[in-house]
């Protein structure tokens, strides 16, 4: 799996602490210094096309067509995608794409690629029924690379959408946060209710049908009735994803700044819990699965690429602030400052100038069994297949298997989880909401 970290944003969201800058300054050397990354670090990664890409940030979206066409010129030439043949000769859009010998998109070709008819869902008597039929299904796991890119509504005009459409992208991850004003102002969010509103809708008419939404909940400022209208607008659009998380207050943001200042009122955990609930009811009920506790899809669209992060798949991160994690034992992580990354990069030439770059360029560490054990427990828990006592022994050994066990006696005796009857300890509506100290209770340390 690849993550490309895009790190530019035109506006400060007051919540987010992730790796952005609203400067531009660095945005060519950056995009340089990507492309360099993705042609040193290529041997980090099993020979053969990538099962998932995944543009995040930052805002992706941000980027030009020239921009793309850059860095998709390196993951067409370095074998990160699936080159796939077609029986129709197809002739190449004319967009910056056109620098590379590109290989037919018939389906690895962006909005094709994800595409299927949406009559059902548009029905405004029959909404929330998941799409079916269509000339081009979910994408198949031995067939394409999943490539995702998130965007912003206020982004994807007619223009952007349509690079989008001719890119190797065939699914798109739109931050909407909530169809409501006064909760975009509160989070600065560059985008407007309106907007927000037609994004889905825009997309879809150019041929995306694989789109995943999120949703912010529990914010000062959304109301039940508020989040409960959040929920029937992203229902009645048919999106095949939807990811929700609570507001969280990070410290050194805008909005934890204002929280501890006394300036804005802290979360509530009990709208919190009003919210989820309501949340898992309105998406179950819709015939989504609920597969990651901030995860919902219609059958047959989990993200392949979050679903990689959870089960411990190898992931390479390029891009200033990337992760990435070997698959065994070591995460590594890019230094979180573009000017420096750049720079770092101009002076690399070779697999061993990386080497030295270690400490000022990027940062591992090299996980413990403990450490293993303990990833696992907590990401087994956040997903509907748990944790099974027969996987722990067998990876991890019948003494931390039993110690598990053990330790959740008391929470399997308070209805934190459902019944074990199929081998797994998977959490209850109640353990969802306490996943966390669940999780630590089963920890080694």
């Amino acid at each position: 799996m690849l993550y490309i970290h895009i790190p530019f944003c035109k506006q400060a969201c007051s919540y987010c602490n992730f790796h952005f800058s609203t400067s531009m300054k660095t945005r060519d050397v950056v995009i340089d210094s990507i492309c360099k990354e993705l042609r040193t670090r290529r041997r980090e990664l099993a020979d053969g096309p990538v099962p998932s890409v995944y543009f995040g940030g930052g805002t992706p979206s941000l980027l030009t067509e020239a921009e793309l066409g850059r860095i998709f010129e390196v993951l067409h030439a370095e074998g990160y995608l699936f080159p796939l043949k077609s029986p129709t000769p197809v002739t190449p859009p004319t967009t910056a794409y056109q620098t590379t010998s590109l290989p037919d998109y018939q389906t690895n070709k962006g909005a094709a690629a994800g595409a299927k008819k949406v009559n059902e869902a548009r029905n405004p008597h029959n909404a929330l029924t998941p799409p079916t039929g269509g000339s081009s299904t979910r994408l198949q796991d031995d067939q394409t690379t999943e490539l995702t890119l998130e965007a912003n509504p206020d982004d994807l005009d007619e223009a952007t959408i349509q690079v989008l459409a001719n890119s190797p992208v065939n699914r798109l991850s739109i931050g909407i946060q909530s169809f409501f004003e006064e909760d975009l102002r509160f989070m600065n969010r560059a985008h407007s209710a309106g907007e927000a509103r037609t994004a889905v809708d825009k997309v879809n008419q150019a041929g995306f049908h694989d789109v995943s939404i999120d949703l912010i909940y529990g914010g000062q400022t959304t109301t039940d009735e508020m989040w409960a209208e959040n929920l029937r607008i992203a229902t009645d659009l048919g999106v095949t994803h939807i990811s929700a998380y609570a507001l969280t207050v990070e410290p050194k943001t805008a909005l934890g700044v204002n929280v501890a200042k006394g300036k804005i009122a802290n979360t509530d955990d009990a709208k919190f819990q009003r919210h989820f609930d309501m949340l898992v009811d309105h998406l179950t009920a819709a015939g989504y699965r609920h597969y990651e506790i901030s995860n919902f899809c219609l059958p047959g669209h989990e993200s392949r690429h979050n679903s990689g992060y959870w089960s411990g798949q190898t992931y390479l991160g390029i891009g200033p602030g990337a992760h990435g994690f070997d698959g065994d034992r070591t995460r590594r992580w890019n230094v979180s400052n573009n000017a420096a990354y750049a720079k770092a990069w101009a002076e690399i030439t070779s697999p061993t100038d990386l080497a030295a770059a270690d400490g000022f360029l990027y940062e591992a560490e090299v996980l413990t069994d403990n450490d293993r054990y303990n990833e696992y427990i907590m990401t087994g828990l956040r997903r509907d297949i748990g944790v099974s006592v027969a996987d722990l022994t067998r990876l991890f050994g019948e003494e931390k298997a039993l110690h598990f066990a053990c330790s959740q006696e008391g929470n399997l005796a308070e209805g934190l989880f459902k019944d074990l009857s199929a081998g797994a300890y998977r959490l209850s509506r109640a353990g969802l909401m306490r996943a966390d100290g669940v999780a630590g209770d089963g920890f080694w340390t």
